[in-house]
């Protein structure tokens, strides 16, 4: 592991404050100027472990601390960083994809940033060794169980979507999918061979009624903060898991009369979301149906690139991580996107950390860059600047650094 710390002074320091899940949700509109905030009384640097993890991570890491530390700084945070390993690079250095000491490292932090897991070169090891097992030994261990992943169309961006302008324009969807449950937790989980010596794979989808009523706990809240309404999707006309699901939504439903609850299959809700996407308001579901809508869903907004994720507990550490993957065709070539990743960081600034100023900080600045026409190239369109990981990087983290009320043109 290694550790540093941004220092601020101030006074009281030793004071310490427990960070708390708080009210707000991502910037959704056009703001383009930082606005200053009083500075924070709380002087105990925020413990962040950095997991850089494969393929792109560790250059789009390098961005979103980059860009942190400055925002930190222009709104009087401070944060302590602390490195470890996870996925293939785990499995490299340390013979497993989530080693011991990373996973004790990150319960004793106050949030995690992780980049991306995975890679061609760990295709073909023994799959309880595979770096996408680290991720979800991680999930676990932090019984992280409920993941946020929004979908919000950047005015800037609309033009990027392979749907008609029309279609997405306005498009704002928060997905709440169950995260440490389901057929990717689910036992017995294997190989075996049948009574006519063919091998035979097997997972088993499985959830309890706590484990429901938890998430749809997080999925009622999260609706009512936004435009109170709720569509929970699963497949109930034909699995009994949700069916059971769908019972105790229903009846979780009843304790928030404000909220309008809607039930969708999960071949329909895939449907609707490509054919009228701004249908739906927040998203409940399970862990594999939440797993593809929200990567349509990503697509629908232009790129995988610009969307950031945050995994949360009643209790411990949340990890926030952009959707996309480690893409190791790009790695190394400073081609990335490390938009999702700042945004990320922002999602924990916002979720995990509460200072929600540093968050406003650079998501203003990432929607100043994008009104200037700069963009990687997953997002390029005619007309527009093409830059690098890294500069785009330096031109977030300059707008982050311009004075109060004041954009960098």
């Amino acid at each position: 592991m290694r550790c540093s710390v941004f220092r601020r002074s101030c006074a009281g320091a030793g004071t310490q404050t427990q960070p708390r899940l708080p009210r707000a949700v991502p910037t959704r509109d056009g703001r383009r100027c930082a606005r200053a905030a009083p500075r924070s009384t709380a002087c105990r640097a925020h413990k962040i472990v950095v997991l850089p993890g494969d393929g792109i991570g560790p250059e789009i890491a390098d961005v979103a601390l980059r860009v942190l530390t400055s925002a930190g700084r222009a709104e009087g945070e401070e944060f302590a960083f602390e490195e470890g390993l996870i996925g293939g690079a785990a499995l490299d250095g340390a013979g497993v994809p989530c080693p011991e000491a990373t996973l004790e490292a990150c319960r004793r932090s106050d949030a995690v940033l992780l980049p991306a897991v995975g890679g061609y070169k760990w295709d073909n090891v023994d799959p309880v060794l595979r770096p996408e097992r680290g991720l979800l030994t991680l999930r676990a261990g932090l019984e992280v169980f409920a993941n946020l992943r929004p979908a919000v169309v950047l005015p800037q961006l609309a033009g990027a979507s392979s749907l008609k302008s029309e279609i997405v324009t306005g498009v704002d969807i928060m997905i709440v999918r169950e995260l440490v449950g389901g057929i990717y937790f689910g036992e017995p989980r294997g190989f075996r061979t049948n009574e006519n010596g063919e091998k035979v794979g097997y997972n088993t989808m499985i959830y309890s009624e706590k484990e429901v009523e938890r998430i749809a706990r997080v999925g009622f809240d999260m609706a009512r903060k936004r435009n109170k309404r709720l569509c929970s999707v699963g497949k109930s006309n034909v699995l009994e898991v949700s069916m059971l699901w769908m019972e105790v939504v229903s009846r979780i439903g009843e304790e928030y009369a404000d909220v309008e609850l809607t039930h969708m299959y999960i071949d329909n809700a895939a449907m609707q979301l490509l054919r009228n996407p701004k249908s739906f308001d927040t998203i409940l579901t399970g862990n594999i149906f939440g797993d593809i809508l929200s990567d349509e869903a990503a697509m629908i907004t232009g790129s995988l690139g610009v969307l950031p994720s945050a995994s949360i507990s009643n209790t411990g550490p949340g990890i926030f991580e952009p959707v996309h993957g480690s893409a190791p065709d790009i790695a190394g070539q400073d081609l990335a996107n490390p938009i999702a990743m700042v945004l990320s960081a922002a999602m924990m600034c916002r979720y995990g950390l509460n200072i929600p100023k540093v968050a406003e900080r650079m998501e203003n600045a990432i929607a100043l860059v994008l009104d200037q026409g700069y963009r990687t190239g997953d997002i390029m369109s005619d007309g527009m600047t093409q830059v690098g990981c890294k500069q785009l990087g330096d031109l977030i983290q300059e707008q982050v650094e311009a004075p109060v009320g004041v954009g960098v043109r």
